[in-house]
Protein backbone atom coordinates (compact mmCIF):
# COMPACT_ATOMS: atom_id res chain seq x y z
CA UNK A 1 0.00 0.00 0.00
CA UNK A 2 1.16 3.50 -0.84
CA UNK A 3 0.34 6.46 0.76
CA UNK A 4 0.50 10.27 -0.43
CA UNK A 5 1.15 13.90 -0.11
CA UNK A 6 -0.54 15.60 -2.50
CA UNK A 7 0.26 19.41 -3.78
CA UNK A 8 -0.33 21.11 -7.55
CA UNK A 9 2.75 20.18 -8.86
CA UNK A 10 4.00 17.08 -6.91
CA UNK A 11 3.20 14.36 -5.00
CA UNK A 12 5.16 12.54 -2.81
CA UNK A 13 4.73 8.54 -1.92
CA UNK A 14 5.13 6.68 0.95
CA UNK A 15 5.06 3.27 2.22
CA UNK A 16 5.77 0.97 4.97
CA UNK A 17 9.22 -1.53 4.85
CA UNK A 18 7.97 -4.53 3.33
CA UNK A 19 7.82 -7.75 5.63
CA UNK A 20 10.04 -9.49 3.26
CA UNK A 21 12.42 -6.70 2.85
CA UNK A 22 16.26 -7.79 2.40
CA UNK A 23 18.90 -5.29 3.17
CA UNK A 24 19.46 -4.39 -0.79
CA UNK A 25 16.49 -4.00 -2.09
CA UNK A 26 15.54 -1.35 -3.86
CA UNK A 27 12.37 0.04 -5.10
CA UNK A 28 11.21 1.21 -8.35
CA UNK A 29 8.71 4.29 -8.70
CA UNK A 30 6.39 4.05 -12.22
CA UNK A 31 4.46 6.66 -13.50
CA UNK A 32 1.78 5.88 -15.85
CA UNK A 33 3.56 2.62 -16.87
CA UNK A 34 7.43 4.43 -17.12
CA UNK A 35 9.82 3.73 -14.54
CA UNK A 36 10.58 7.07 -13.35
CA UNK A 37 13.27 6.43 -10.52
CA UNK A 38 15.01 4.05 -8.49
CA UNK A 39 15.25 4.49 -4.26
CA UNK A 40 16.77 2.97 -1.48
CA UNK A 41 14.22 4.59 0.97
CA UNK A 42 10.73 4.33 1.71
CA UNK A 43 9.66 7.26 0.33
CA UNK A 44 10.14 9.22 -3.51
CA UNK A 45 8.83 13.14 -4.48
CA UNK A 46 7.68 12.67 -7.70
CA UNK A 47 7.71 16.72 -9.36
CA UNK A 48 6.86 18.92 -12.37
CA UNK A 49 3.44 17.48 -12.33
CA UNK A 50 0.56 19.69 -14.15
CA UNK A 51 -2.20 20.64 -11.31
CA UNK A 52 -5.61 19.08 -11.77
CA UNK A 53 -4.16 16.04 -13.30
CA UNK A 54 -4.24 12.11 -12.81
CA UNK A 55 -1.56 10.05 -12.54
CA UNK A 56 -1.20 6.16 -12.08
CA UNK A 57 1.71 5.53 -9.55
CA UNK A 58 3.25 2.25 -8.89
CA UNK A 59 6.00 0.97 -6.46
CA UNK A 60 7.59 -1.82 -6.11
CA UNK A 61 10.60 -3.72 -4.59
CA UNK A 62 13.36 -5.21 -6.43
CA UNK A 63 16.57 -7.11 -5.80
CA UNK A 64 16.88 -10.36 -3.96
CA UNK A 65 13.00 -10.13 -3.14
CA UNK A 66 10.77 -8.78 -5.84
CA UNK A 67 7.13 -7.77 -4.97
CA UNK A 68 4.42 -4.92 -5.51
CA UNK A 69 4.17 -2.28 -2.97
CA UNK A 70 1.39 -0.70 -4.00
CA UNK A 71 -0.75 1.21 -7.02
CA UNK A 72 -2.66 4.24 -7.12
CA UNK A 73 -4.33 6.49 -9.36
CA UNK A 74 -3.90 10.04 -7.77
CA UNK A 75 -5.51 13.39 -8.96
CA UNK A 76 -2.69 16.88 -7.90
CA UNK A 77 -4.10 19.63 -6.48
CA UNK A 78 -5.61 22.66 -8.37
CA UNK A 79 -3.38 26.16 -7.84
CA UNK A 80 -4.29 27.73 -4.98
CA UNK A 81 -4.97 31.09 -4.39
CA UNK A 82 -1.93 33.37 -2.25
CA UNK A 83 -3.23 35.49 0.30
CA UNK A 84 -0.05 37.04 0.23
CA UNK A 85 0.70 38.69 4.13
CA UNK A 86 2.73 41.46 2.65
CA UNK A 87 0.03 43.09 0.61
CA UNK A 88 -3.34 44.90 1.39
CA UNK A 89 -5.28 45.04 3.51
CA UNK A 90 -2.33 43.03 5.84
CA UNK A 91 0.53 44.83 5.24
CA UNK A 92 3.00 42.28 7.13
CA UNK A 93 6.45 43.65 7.71
CA UNK A 94 8.93 41.31 7.10
CA UNK A 95 12.22 43.47 8.62
CA UNK A 96 12.63 41.38 11.96
CA UNK A 97 11.04 44.45 14.05
CA UNK A 98 7.28 45.01 13.51
CA UNK A 99 4.63 43.14 15.28
CA UNK A 100 2.74 41.19 12.64
CA UNK A 101 0.43 39.33 14.85
CA UNK A 102 -2.66 40.83 14.35
CA UNK A 103 -1.86 41.43 10.30
CA UNK A 104 -0.71 37.39 9.88
CA UNK A 105 -4.01 36.23 11.61
CA UNK A 106 -6.49 38.56 9.84
CA UNK A 107 -4.81 36.76 6.79
CA UNK A 108 -5.63 33.27 8.39
CA UNK A 109 -8.65 33.85 9.30
CA UNK A 110 -9.97 35.32 5.56
CA UNK A 111 -8.32 32.19 4.34
CA UNK A 112 -10.57 29.34 2.82
CA UNK A 113 -10.84 26.43 1.35
CA UNK A 114 -8.49 25.77 -2.03
CA UNK A 115 -6.94 29.23 -0.69
CA UNK A 116 -3.03 29.46 0.99
CA UNK A 117 -1.72 31.63 3.53
CA UNK A 118 1.06 33.31 1.96
CA UNK A 119 4.61 34.02 3.23
CA UNK A 120 7.21 35.84 1.07
CA UNK A 121 10.99 36.21 2.16
CA UNK A 122 11.72 38.33 4.94
CA UNK A 123 11.56 37.97 9.08
CA UNK A 124 8.21 38.36 10.47
CA UNK A 125 7.98 39.29 14.13
CA UNK A 126 4.87 37.70 15.73
CA UNK A 127 2.95 36.05 18.78
CA UNK A 128 0.62 33.50 18.79
CA UNK A 129 -1.45 32.48 15.58
CA UNK A 130 -4.37 30.47 14.75
CA UNK A 131 -4.59 28.08 11.90
CA UNK A 132 -8.45 26.71 11.15
CA UNK A 133 -9.87 23.83 9.05
CA UNK A 134 -9.23 23.51 5.23
CA UNK A 135 -6.23 25.26 4.80
CA UNK A 136 -2.68 25.65 4.08
CA UNK A 137 0.10 27.93 5.21
CA UNK A 138 2.97 28.15 2.65
CA UNK A 139 6.14 29.73 3.97
CA UNK A 140 8.38 30.18 1.23
CA UNK A 141 12.11 30.61 1.37
CA UNK A 142 14.24 32.80 3.08
CA UNK A 143 10.67 33.46 4.75
CA UNK A 144 10.59 32.86 8.93
CA UNK A 145 7.82 33.43 10.83
CA UNK A 146 9.13 34.14 13.82
CA UNK A 147 8.21 34.01 17.77
CA UNK A 148 9.26 36.99 20.00
CA UNK A 149 10.63 36.48 23.56
CA UNK A 150 7.66 38.41 25.25
CA UNK A 151 5.31 36.42 27.14
CA UNK A 152 2.35 38.76 26.73
CA UNK A 153 2.47 37.73 23.17
CA UNK A 154 1.53 34.03 23.85
CA UNK A 155 -2.06 35.01 26.05
CA UNK A 156 -4.24 34.37 26.92
CA UNK A 157 -3.31 30.30 28.04
CA UNK A 158 -4.94 27.85 26.18
CA UNK A 159 -6.02 24.18 27.55
CA UNK A 160 -3.17 22.15 26.57
CA UNK A 161 -1.11 18.68 28.09
CA UNK A 162 3.01 18.74 29.07
CA UNK A 163 4.31 15.60 30.32
CA UNK A 164 1.16 14.14 30.60
CA UNK A 165 -0.31 16.59 32.52
CA UNK A 166 -3.49 19.02 31.16
CA UNK A 167 -3.23 22.22 31.64
CA UNK A 168 -3.07 25.78 30.64
CA UNK A 169 -0.13 26.83 28.76
CA UNK A 170 1.13 29.56 26.86
CA UNK A 171 -0.26 29.46 23.42
CA UNK A 172 1.70 27.90 20.58
CA UNK A 173 3.72 30.26 18.40
CA UNK A 174 1.31 28.13 15.26
CA UNK A 175 -1.70 26.47 17.17
CA UNK A 176 -4.12 23.96 15.35
CA UNK A 177 -7.10 23.17 16.98
CA UNK A 178 -7.91 23.32 20.57
CA UNK A 179 -7.80 20.40 23.45
CA UNK A 180 -11.31 19.14 24.70
CA UNK A 181 -10.85 15.01 24.40
CA UNK A 182 -14.66 14.46 24.99
CA UNK A 183 -15.47 16.63 21.72
CA UNK A 184 -12.70 14.50 19.89
CA UNK A 185 -11.15 16.03 16.81
CA UNK A 186 -12.87 19.05 15.81
CA UNK A 187 -10.01 20.73 13.40
CA UNK A 188 -9.19 18.79 9.79
CA UNK A 189 -7.07 19.52 6.31
CA UNK A 190 -4.55 21.30 7.49
CA UNK A 191 -1.09 21.89 5.35
CA UNK A 192 2.19 23.55 6.16
CA UNK A 193 4.65 23.78 3.66
CA UNK A 194 7.09 25.61 1.94
CA UNK A 195 10.72 25.89 2.15
CA UNK A 196 11.37 28.31 5.16
CA UNK A 197 11.22 28.63 8.57
CA UNK A 198 9.47 28.87 11.87
CA UNK A 199 11.58 30.28 14.70
CA UNK A 200 10.05 30.51 18.16
CA UNK A 201 11.28 32.78 21.06
CA UNK A 202 14.00 29.69 22.22
CA UNK A 203 16.08 29.68 25.70
CA UNK A 204 14.93 33.27 25.90
CA UNK A 205 10.78 32.86 26.15
CA UNK A 206 11.45 30.28 28.26
CA UNK A 207 12.92 31.81 31.09
CA UNK A 208 11.08 34.65 31.04
CA UNK A 209 8.13 32.07 31.33
CA UNK A 210 9.49 30.22 34.10
CA UNK A 211 10.24 33.52 35.75
CA UNK A 212 6.54 34.99 35.07
CA UNK A 213 4.76 31.54 36.55
CA UNK A 214 7.60 31.32 39.40
CA UNK A 215 5.66 34.76 40.57
CA UNK A 216 2.68 33.38 40.01
CA UNK A 217 2.96 29.53 41.64
CA UNK A 218 4.57 31.06 44.25
CA UNK A 219 2.65 30.31 47.14
CA UNK A 220 1.77 26.80 45.61
CA UNK A 221 5.32 26.12 45.05
CA UNK A 222 6.71 26.65 48.64
CA UNK A 223 3.19 24.62 49.78
CA UNK A 224 5.37 21.48 47.99
CA UNK A 225 7.96 21.63 50.50
CA UNK A 226 10.65 18.98 49.71
CA UNK A 227 8.12 17.06 47.28
CA UNK A 228 9.77 19.76 44.68
CA UNK A 229 12.82 17.70 45.02
CA UNK A 230 10.80 14.83 42.97
CA UNK A 231 10.95 17.25 39.90
CA UNK A 232 13.74 17.10 37.49
CA UNK A 233 14.82 20.11 38.07
CA UNK A 234 13.39 23.05 40.41
CA UNK A 235 12.26 25.07 37.34
CA UNK A 236 9.91 21.92 36.12
CA UNK A 237 6.50 23.05 37.68
CA UNK A 238 6.45 26.80 36.10
CA UNK A 239 8.38 25.46 33.06
CA UNK A 240 5.25 23.39 32.02
CA UNK A 241 3.52 26.26 30.99
CA UNK A 242 6.19 27.09 28.13
CA UNK A 243 4.62 27.21 24.52
CA UNK A 244 5.40 24.58 22.12
CA UNK A 245 6.28 25.92 18.84
CA UNK A 246 3.71 23.90 16.90
CA UNK A 247 0.77 22.94 18.94
CA UNK A 248 -1.23 20.75 17.77
CA UNK A 249 -4.62 19.65 19.81
CA UNK A 250 -7.60 17.35 18.50
CA UNK A 251 -6.81 17.75 14.98
CA UNK A 252 -6.88 15.69 12.30
CA UNK A 253 -5.24 15.08 8.46
CA UNK A 254 -2.68 17.75 9.66
CA UNK A 255 0.65 17.84 7.30
CA UNK A 256 4.17 19.27 7.72
CA UNK A 257 6.57 19.31 4.79
CA UNK A 258 9.54 21.11 3.89
CA UNK A 259 10.15 23.72 6.62
CA UNK A 260 13.10 24.74 8.88
CA UNK A 261 11.68 24.21 12.68
CA UNK A 262 13.47 25.71 15.32
CA UNK A 263 14.16 26.97 18.92
CA UNK A 264 10.76 26.40 20.73
CA UNK A 265 10.62 27.48 24.09
CA UNK A 266 9.86 23.42 24.87
CA UNK A 267 8.95 21.17 22.68
CA UNK A 268 8.70 21.96 18.86
CA UNK A 269 6.23 19.81 17.31
CA UNK A 270 3.74 18.23 19.81
CA UNK A 271 0.76 16.73 19.06
CA UNK A 272 -1.82 15.24 21.29
CA UNK A 273 -5.35 13.46 20.85
CA UNK A 274 -4.57 13.86 17.49
CA UNK A 275 -4.96 11.29 14.17
CA UNK A 276 -3.25 11.32 11.06
CA UNK A 277 -0.31 13.97 11.28
CA UNK A 278 2.28 13.60 8.49
CA UNK A 279 5.62 15.33 8.44
CA UNK A 280 8.23 14.77 5.65
CA UNK A 281 11.45 16.92 4.38
CA UNK A 282 11.70 19.36 7.81
CA UNK A 283 14.66 20.03 10.11
CA UNK A 284 14.52 20.42 13.64
CA UNK A 285 16.83 22.78 15.28
CA UNK A 286 16.62 23.63 19.14
CA UNK A 287 20.46 22.71 20.25
CA UNK A 288 21.11 24.92 23.88
CA UNK A 289 16.98 24.49 24.28
CA UNK A 290 15.80 22.27 27.80
CA UNK A 291 13.54 19.99 26.65
CA UNK A 292 13.70 20.87 23.25
CA UNK A 293 12.42 18.23 21.83
CA UNK A 294 11.75 17.94 18.22
CA UNK A 295 8.57 15.66 16.98
CA UNK A 296 6.04 14.67 19.83
CA UNK A 297 3.02 12.72 19.07
CA UNK A 298 1.13 12.04 22.90
CA UNK A 299 -1.92 9.66 23.12
CA UNK A 300 -1.73 10.31 19.00
CA UNK A 301 -2.31 7.57 16.65
CA UNK A 302 -1.34 7.36 12.90
CA UNK A 303 1.87 9.61 13.03
CA UNK A 304 4.03 9.50 10.27
CA UNK A 305 7.67 10.92 9.87
CA UNK A 306 9.87 10.98 7.26
CA UNK A 307 12.98 12.37 5.45
CA UNK A 308 13.88 14.39 8.18
CA UNK A 309 17.10 15.69 10.03
CA UNK A 310 17.42 16.44 13.73
CA UNK A 311 20.02 19.02 15.44
CA UNK A 312 17.83 18.77 19.01
CA UNK A 313 18.39 19.70 21.99
CA UNK A 314 16.64 16.66 23.62
CA UNK A 315 14.96 14.08 22.08
CA UNK A 316 14.48 13.90 18.11
CA UNK A 317 11.45 12.57 17.99
CA UNK A 318 9.01 11.27 21.78
CA UNK A 319 6.80 8.79 21.66
CA UNK A 320 3.96 9.76 24.98
CA UNK A 321 0.60 9.15 26.24
CA UNK A 322 0.30 10.74 29.69
CA UNK A 323 1.74 10.43 33.20
CA UNK A 324 0.88 8.89 36.11
CA UNK A 325 -1.79 9.28 37.59
CA UNK A 326 -3.85 11.83 35.05
CA UNK A 327 -2.32 9.64 32.54
CA UNK A 328 -4.15 6.65 33.37
CA UNK A 329 -7.31 7.57 34.07
CA UNK A 330 -7.57 9.19 30.86
CA UNK A 331 -6.03 6.48 29.31
CA UNK A 332 -5.92 7.54 25.66
CA UNK A 333 -2.95 5.06 24.40
CA UNK A 334 -0.22 6.43 21.45
CA UNK A 335 -0.47 3.69 18.49
CA UNK A 336 0.40 3.39 15.02
CA UNK A 337 3.86 5.52 14.62
CA UNK A 338 6.04 5.66 12.22
CA UNK A 339 9.69 6.90 11.46
CA UNK A 340 11.68 6.44 8.73
CA UNK A 341 14.27 8.16 6.77
CA UNK A 342 15.45 10.28 9.22
CA UNK A 343 18.20 11.39 10.26
CA UNK A 344 19.63 12.88 14.07
CA UNK A 345 23.10 14.67 13.95
CA UNK A 346 22.92 16.07 17.55
CA UNK A 347 20.45 15.07 20.25
CA UNK A 348 18.69 12.61 22.40
CA UNK A 349 17.56 10.30 19.59
CA UNK A 350 14.19 8.45 19.47
CA UNK A 351 12.46 7.88 22.77
CA UNK A 352 9.17 5.85 24.13
CA UNK A 353 8.20 7.60 27.52
CA UNK A 354 8.66 8.50 30.18
CA UNK A 355 5.10 9.91 29.73
CA UNK A 356 3.81 6.73 28.48
CA UNK A 357 1.04 6.32 31.17
CA UNK A 358 -2.00 5.52 28.93
CA UNK A 359 0.05 2.91 26.76
CA UNK A 360 1.91 2.79 23.57
CA UNK A 361 1.74 0.23 20.83
CA UNK A 362 2.03 -0.33 17.09
CA UNK A 363 5.44 1.26 16.72
CA UNK A 364 7.67 1.04 13.44
CA UNK A 365 11.01 2.55 12.80
CA UNK A 366 13.43 2.03 10.15
CA UNK A 367 16.31 3.36 8.10
CA UNK A 368 16.95 5.73 10.29
CA UNK A 369 20.70 7.36 11.84
CA UNK A 370 20.75 7.60 15.41
CA UNK A 371 24.43 7.19 15.80
CA UNK A 372 25.09 10.69 16.71
CA UNK A 373 23.00 10.99 20.02
CA UNK A 374 23.09 10.58 23.25
CA UNK A 375 20.60 7.74 24.05
CA UNK A 376 20.12 5.91 20.09
CA UNK A 377 16.87 4.27 20.88
CA UNK A 378 15.11 4.34 24.18
CA UNK A 379 12.10 2.90 25.75
CA UNK A 380 11.57 4.52 29.48
CA UNK A 381 9.33 4.68 32.55
CA UNK A 382 9.18 5.23 36.12
CA UNK A 383 7.56 2.41 38.77
CA UNK A 384 4.87 5.05 38.88
CA UNK A 385 3.71 5.03 35.31
CA UNK A 386 1.40 2.21 34.87
CA UNK A 387 0.33 1.36 31.56
CA UNK A 388 2.26 -0.35 28.64
CA UNK A 389 4.54 -0.14 25.78
CA UNK A 390 4.15 -3.43 23.53
CA UNK A 391 4.81 -4.13 20.10
CA UNK A 392 7.99 -1.70 18.98
CA UNK A 393 9.81 -2.71 15.93
CA UNK A 394 13.56 -1.31 15.07
CA UNK A 395 15.22 -2.38 12.11
CA UNK A 396 17.89 -1.55 9.52
CA UNK A 397 19.00 1.65 11.75
CA UNK A 398 22.19 2.96 13.39
CA UNK A 399 22.18 3.93 16.69
CA UNK A 400 24.63 4.32 19.93
CA UNK A 401 22.83 1.84 21.83
CA UNK A 402 19.12 0.67 22.57
CA UNK A 403 17.79 0.75 26.01
CA UNK A 404 14.48 -0.02 27.67
CA UNK A 405 14.92 0.49 31.21
CA UNK A 406 13.19 2.25 34.66
CA UNK A 407 14.15 5.42 35.25
CA UNK A 408 14.12 7.48 38.73
CA UNK A 409 13.78 11.26 37.14
CA UNK A 410 10.73 12.83 36.43
CA UNK A 411 9.40 11.06 39.05
CA UNK A 412 6.98 13.58 40.89
CA UNK A 413 2.69 12.69 40.92
CA UNK A 414 0.25 10.09 42.66
CA UNK A 415 1.18 6.58 41.45
CA UNK A 416 -0.77 4.22 39.52
CA UNK A 417 -1.58 0.85 41.12
CA UNK A 418 0.52 -1.35 38.77
CA UNK A 419 3.88 -0.42 37.23
CA UNK A 420 4.46 -0.27 33.83
CA UNK A 421 4.58 -3.56 31.63
CA UNK A 422 7.72 -3.05 28.35
CA UNK A 423 6.93 -6.25 26.03
CA UNK A 424 7.09 -7.45 23.05
CA UNK A 425 9.62 -5.73 20.48
CA UNK A 426 11.86 -6.54 18.41
CA UNK A 427 15.53 -4.99 17.27
CA UNK A 428 16.66 -6.70 13.70
CA UNK A 429 19.36 -5.95 11.39
CA UNK A 430 20.81 -3.01 13.11
CA UNK A 431 24.29 -1.45 13.66
CA UNK A 432 25.06 -0.15 16.89
CA UNK A 433 28.24 1.83 18.06
CA UNK A 434 28.33 1.80 21.80
CA UNK A 435 29.41 5.18 21.63
CA UNK A 436 27.29 7.80 22.70
CA UNK A 437 27.21 12.06 20.70
CA UNK A 438 27.05 13.41 24.17
CA UNK A 439 25.89 17.09 24.76
CA UNK A 440 29.21 17.97 25.09
CA UNK A 441 29.80 17.41 21.07
CA UNK A 442 31.94 14.40 21.76
CA UNK A 443 32.17 10.83 21.72
CA UNK A 444 31.56 8.79 25.07
CA UNK A 445 31.70 5.21 25.73
CA UNK A 446 28.71 3.70 26.47
CA UNK A 447 26.84 0.37 26.61
CA UNK A 448 25.66 -1.30 23.45
CA UNK A 449 22.31 -2.72 24.84
CA UNK A 450 20.95 -2.29 28.49
CA UNK A 451 17.38 -4.05 29.57
CA UNK A 452 16.39 -2.95 33.02
CA UNK A 453 13.18 -3.85 33.94
CA UNK A 454 11.18 -2.87 36.65
CA UNK A 455 11.86 -5.07 39.91
CA UNK A 456 8.36 -6.26 41.04
CA UNK A 457 7.20 -9.86 39.44
CA UNK A 458 4.96 -9.70 36.19
CA UNK A 459 6.48 -6.14 35.46
CA UNK A 460 9.94 -7.73 33.92
CA UNK A 461 10.80 -6.52 30.41
CA UNK A 462 9.53 -9.71 29.05
CA UNK A 463 9.49 -11.52 25.00
CA UNK A 464 12.42 -8.75 23.40
CA UNK A 465 14.08 -10.37 20.55
CA UNK A 466 17.40 -8.79 19.15
CA UNK A 467 18.57 -10.35 16.04
CA UNK A 468 21.21 -9.51 13.47
CA UNK A 469 23.12 -6.47 15.47
CA UNK A 470 26.14 -5.38 14.83
CA UNK A 471 28.16 -4.15 17.16
CA UNK A 472 31.23 -1.53 16.70
CA UNK A 473 34.54 -2.64 18.05
CA UNK A 474 35.79 -0.50 20.22
CA UNK A 475 38.99 1.42 19.78
CA UNK A 476 39.98 2.25 23.32
CA UNK A 477 40.01 -1.65 24.29
CA UNK A 478 36.97 -1.86 26.24
CA UNK A 479 34.76 -4.87 26.24
CA UNK A 480 31.84 -4.21 24.71
CA UNK A 481 28.57 -4.41 27.29
CA UNK A 482 25.06 -6.25 26.92
CA UNK A 483 23.66 -5.48 30.42
CA UNK A 484 20.16 -7.24 31.53
CA UNK A 485 18.49 -7.09 34.61
CA UNK A 486 14.77 -8.04 35.74
CA UNK A 487 14.09 -9.61 32.35
CA UNK A 488 12.42 -12.61 31.04
CA UNK A 489 11.84 -14.40 27.45
CA UNK A 490 15.00 -12.18 25.87
CA UNK A 491 16.74 -13.83 22.75
CA UNK A 492 19.98 -13.04 21.05
CA UNK A 493 20.63 -14.09 17.51
CA UNK A 494 23.82 -13.45 15.46
CA UNK A 495 25.06 -10.71 17.67
CA UNK A 496 28.88 -9.52 16.72
CA UNK A 497 31.16 -6.87 16.23
CA UNK A 498 32.02 -5.46 13.22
Amino acid sequence: MIKNITASNYIVLYWDLPENYEKGNRYTVSVNGNVVAETEKCHYKVTELTPETSYDFEVSMVGNTVCEIGKDTIITEAVKNRIDITKSPYNAMGDGKTLNTERIQAAINDCKAGECVYVPAGDYMTGSLYLHSDMELYIDKDAVIHGTTEVKDYEPKIKSRFEGHEMMCYAGLINIGELDREKGCTCFNVKISGEGTICGGGKTLAQNVIDVETVLMKDYLESLGNKIEECELPQTIPGRARPRLVNVSCAKDITITGITVMNGASWNVHMIYSDNIVTYDCTFRSQGVWNGDGWDPDSSTNCTLFGSEFFTGDDAVAIKSGKNPEGNVINRPCEHIRVFDCVSHFGHGITIGSEMSGGVSDVRIWNCDMGNSVYGVEIKGTKKRGGYVRDVHVSYSKVCRILMHSVGYNDDGEGAPTAPVFENCTFENMQVTARMHSREDTDEYCEAIELSGFDIPGHFIKNVKFKNIAIDNDTHSRRQTIYLQCCEGISFENIYCR
